[in-house]
Order: structure tokens, then C-alpha cells, then sequence
């Protein structure tokens, strides 16, 4: 018999007595430097976007006459242009700069924490900067909400309150109730009890959650009182994205009486108008009611980070995380209130109190909506309504048909669905363009125009803003439509 001999094989210790190859130095990349960017023109600029960003998105850019600016600095109230044009901003970022471009308190705070050279990641360590944050969110909050989880982003907070929601109803109670036209985040979690079919699209998200519309108590009652499974209600105090919308005050009140009553755990969304923007910290202490559970981000960076939190109550909390085994199941991500982020944040709530921006919100903010609501008698066919608290207004115009004369509006009304958000473009665009001032918008309800100035604006920057909008409707919708389609063609 012939015996086949075994093939060679290469043992470990014969790898490495094996010779090794020097490893090739690796080419830099052709990289852009941090000047570089700096010098990129508004072509360049627009390539780089359309390449690697999204060019969708650059479709509406350009419609809105957007594209054609570079911000080269900002400050305060103001953005500035490539050409020197300071740009009043009552965008204010979806309310993520409730204290203006680069405060100088705050960016001397930064300053500071980078020159001593101190620690950003704690995660082996206690961070005193992340206990100290956590304390003053505490402190001004009401009721016994003093339990914090620090986050980056909106939807991280919100994803942590209605885990930590979940957690504390019970394996038995995993629905959750939410509203028509809600926005909570774009994250799959939250994404589940976000009203939007845009963002929703075709992701597979659990579909054991009850939508009920905003403000309806007797909804929510009857979702209550018919399902045992529901353990949780999610809310936005202040609908954002759905244009600005309120509840009576009384809602707020029976809903926290009926989650007493059914033992539900109510998870107040304050991302938006929370921080101070409708003139109280947070918005439902305007009502005298405390949730279990809510959520902020936005301008608790400063504008200068990413920074949120969660806050709930202890007793929620404890039943969730408090055990040692359970401690770890939601415990902070790496970037979860590190160093400067989290004095940024310190610094921010500091200034909020110090230069009196909450009271500032509520009665500037009075101004603004007063104001408005002028422009709403003097232009009837035009703004349909005008709403808000603080530094959150929405100003809604009428469907297109309703802003011409009545022997076109049969004509034009079968459009009107068609046709919605057309007008607030419009005036957004030529705001810009022509008055230097910046607006934003609202994700459902296109035809509301979403005002979150700083809350250091000052009755000045709000005449200035209606004094502008005021000289723009007053050349009438059919020169506004004709400008708007010229300025398309330049």
C-alpha cells in the first residue's frame, strides 16, 4: 500500500519564525484640511453636498433660494453671509439656540475646560461634571423628577424614557398610547409612536402601540379603560412638527388625574419646547402638573453641543434600573454626559437664570404673538391663524384658493392639497432673500411657517421680523407668486 504523504502545514510557531514583510507605509488620502473648508465656495460646496451628504435634500434647498448661501460666522441674534449680509434667525435651529450663536459666556466656559486639559470620557470614573449637570436638571425640575440619563440627541432622550416607561409598567402593559401628527424621533424605537409617514415609510416598527388625537381626553380614556395592556402615554406638550399645536389646559390636568387612576405612566416630550422657550422651564408647568417621566435636548447644549437628557421619577427609575443586576441594562453610551458637553450645559442653565431668558421668553414672546396677530387682522385672506406660547409660534396661511378672489377659488381649490406649503414657501424664500430674515417650517401641517427665535431676542428683532413679513404681504399673493417663479429662473 502506498502511502500519500501529508501535506505541509504551517504551524503557528513556524508563522511566526517566518520572516515578516515591513509593513508599506499607507498614502494619505487626499483629505481637506479644517482652512480648506473654510475656504469652500458656494459651487464647491454644493458638489460636496450633492456627492456625499443628500442631494434630495439640495431640491428643496434650492427651491427655497437656500443653496446660495455659506454662513461664514454668527453671532447673537445674526448669521453672516459670504457677503457680510447679517441674516436675522427666528429659525433658531428647530429651538436648539435659545441663548444665540456663540454666547460668550459660554464659549469662554469651553475655552476654559480645554485649556486645563480636562477629561472628557468618564465611563470607568464618576464624572463630577456629569453629577453636577445631573443635579441642576434636578433642581429645576418640579415634583420628584430628580432621576437623569444623559444622552447626545432628542431621540436618544426619548428612546431612554420609553425604555425606562416600559421597564417600570411591566412585562404585562407594553402599549404605549400616542398622538395624531407626533414627532418623538427618527429612531426605530421612538420612530413607533411618531405620526408621520414620511419618516415612518416602509421600516418594520411594532405595531401594538394606539394612536389617538392630540388633546382628545375622552380618547384616551376610552384607550384606558378598553385595553389593560396600555402601560404608558407619550406626548408632546407642544406638538412641533404638527404646527404648533396646544392643549387646553384642563386636558393636561384630567390626564394626569386618568394616569393616577389607570395606573399609566405619562412621558411628557419637552425636546422642543422645554428649556425655557414658552416662558416657564418646562412647558406643562404652565398646567400645574408633573409627568412621570420627560425628556430635553435642543438648547441644552448651549447651541455650541450635542447634549440630553432624560429625567424621571425615582420611584419610576428605581423600579426599572435600581437593582445591581438591573443597573447596566440602560446605563449612559460613551458619549453619555462627557466632560464639555456637559459644562456647556452647566454653563447654559446658569445664563438661562442669570440674564432672566425664561422671563424674557414669556414676554417678548407676548410681543411677537401680539404682533402677529395684527398682521392676522390686517391680512384675513391670507393668515388663517396665528398660535404659540413664548418663543414657539406658529403662523399658519390660509390654502391657496382662499388667498385669491373669489371667481378663481373654485378653479384653484381642487389644488389646494396639492398646493399646501406653497405659500409659506414662498414668503420663507423671498423673507430671505429680500429681508434677510431666516424662517423654518413644520413637518405635517405644511402650511404653518415655525418661529423658535433665541430667547434673547428682543422686541427690535421681533419688529423687525413683522415689519419685514408686513411689507411682504403687502404686495399682495399675486406679486408674491411672481416673484417667487422669477426668482426660480435666476
Amino acid at each position: 500500500m502506498t502511502v500519500m504523504a501529508k501535506p505541509e502545514i504551517k504551524t503557528a510557531r513556524a508563522m511566526v519564525d517566518a520572516p515578516e514583510l515591513a509593513p508599506a507605509k499607507l498614502p494619505k488620502p487626499e483629505l481637506l484640511s479644517v482652512e480648506d473648508a473654510k475656504a469652500l465656495d458656494v459651487p464647491r460646496m454644493t458638489e460636496l453636498f450633492k456627492a456625499h451628504l443628500n442631494p434630495g435634500q439640495l431640491h428643496f434647498m434650492k427651491l427655497l433660494g437656500f443653496h446660495k448661501v455659506k454662513i461664514e460666522r454668527a453671532e447673537g441674534m445674526y448669521y453672516v453671509d459670504q457677503n457680510g449680509r447679517k441674516i436675522l434667525d427666528f429659525f433658531g435651529g428647530f429651538g436648539s439656540l435659545a441663548f444665540g450663536h456663540n454666547h460668550p459666556r459660554i464659549l469662554e466656559a469651553r475655552k476654559k475646560f480645554q485649556d486645563e486639559k480636562r477629561h472628557e470620557i468618564a465611563i470607568a470614573f464618576m464624572s463630577q461634571y456629569a453629577a453636577a449637570f445631573a443635579h441642576n436638571l434636578a433642581q429645576c425640575s418640579p415634583g420628584d423628577l430628580d432621576m437623569v440619563f444623559l444622552g447626545s440627541s432628542g431621540s436618544e432622550a426619548m428612546e431612554a424614557a420609553v425604555k425606562l416607561a416600559e421597564r417600570a409598567a411591566g412585562p404585562k402593559r407594553p402599549k404605549m398610547v400616542y398622538a395624531e401628527n407626533s414627532f418623538h424621533g427618527k429612531t426605530k424605537g421612538v420612530l413607533a409612536i411618531t405620526d408621520g409617514q414620511l419618516y415612518r415609510a416602509d421600516f418594520r416598527l411594532p405595531g401594538d402601540n394606539v394612536r389617538v388625537p392630540f388633546g382628545d381626553i375622552d380618547a384616551i380614556e376610552r384607550a384606558f379603560r378598553s385595553d389593560p395592556e396600555i402601560g404608558a402615554i407619550v406626548l408632546e406638550t407642544v406638538q412641533g412638527g404638527g404646527g404648533i399645536v396646544q392643549a387646553p389646559a384642563e386636558f393636561w390636568v384630567k390626564l394626569r388625574a386618568l394616569c393616577d387612576q389607570y395606573g399609566v405612566i405619562w412621558v411628557a416630550d419637552e425636546v422642543q419646547c422645554g428649556f425655557g422657550r414658552t416662558g416657564r422651564f418646562y412647558a406643562f408647568e404652565h398646567y400645574g402638573v408633573v409627568p412621570d417621566i420627560t425628556a430635553l435636548a435642543k438648547s441644552l447644549g448651549g447651541g455650541k453641543t450635542a447634549m440630553a437628557a432624560m429625567i424621571a421619577r425615582r420611584e419610576i427609575y428605581m423600579k426599572a434600573y435600581g437593582a445591581p443586576k438591573t443597573a447596566m441594562i440602560h446605563a449612559a453610551a460613551t458619549f453619555g454626559g462627557i466632560g464639555e458637553a456637559s459644562i456647556t450645559a452647566i454653563e447654559a442653565m446658569n445664563i438661562l437664570y442669570d440674564e432672566g431668558l425664561i422671563d424674557n421668553a414669556a414676554d417678548t414672546g407676548a410681543y411677537l404673538l401680539e404682533r402677529l396677530n395684527a398682521l392676522k387682522d390686517k391680512y384675513p385672506k391670507i393668515i388663517k391663524d396665528v398660535r404659540g406660547r413664548g418663543f414657539m409660534v406658529g403662523l399658519e396661511f390660509q390654502d391657496f384658493s382662499r388667498t385669491l378672489p373669489m371667481v378663481l377659488r373654485p378653479l384653484v381649490g381642487v389644488l389646494d392639497d396639492k398646493l399646501k406649503g406653497s405659500l409659506s414657501g414662498f414668503v420663507g424664500a423671498l423673507l430671505l432673500r429680500d429681508h434677510d430674515v431666516l424662517v423654518a417650517f413644520t413637518e405635517y401641517n405644511r402650511n404653518v411657517i415655525r418661529l423658535e427665535p433665541p430667547l434673547i431676542c428682543g422686541r427690535e428683532h421681533v419688529d423687525a421680523f413683522v415689519d419685514a413679513l408686513d411689507t411682504l404681504l403687502g404686495r399682495g399673493i399675486v406679486a408674491i407668486v411672481k416673484d417667487f417663479v422669477k426668482s426660480q429662473m435666476s
